[in-house]
């Protein structure tokens, strides 16, 4: 079975959208240079969108990478570097 025979090329739901032509062309541009599809920058473009107006999920998103992280064990750089600065400061 052929892609287009299956449905297209891109899995997932697929919209129309209206824009600029200007637009257009810039983003076929991009997506030339960058040996991605239209759809893909497309994608990209509406999930960097979303990623900075829904700051709830980007939180949501950070504390379980932070979950993900040993706080317990102390970075030796960041101890070091610490410890520098709180020498060289007068108290």
């Amino acid at each position: 079975m052929s892609a287009r025979e299956s449905g297209g090329y891109t899995p997932g739901m697929k919209t129309a959208v209206s824009v600029p032509d200007d637009l257009f062309a810039q983003v076929d541009r991009l997506a030339r240079r960058s040996r991605r599809s239209r759809s893909e920058v497309y994608s990209a473009a509406l999930r960097e969108y979303l990623a900075r107006h829904a700051p709830d999920e980007v939180t949501a998103g950070l504390e379980a990478v932070l979950a993900d992280v040993d706080q317990t064990a102390p970075d030796p750089f960041i101890a070091r570097s610490s410890r520098h600065a709180l020498e060289a400061s007068e108290w």
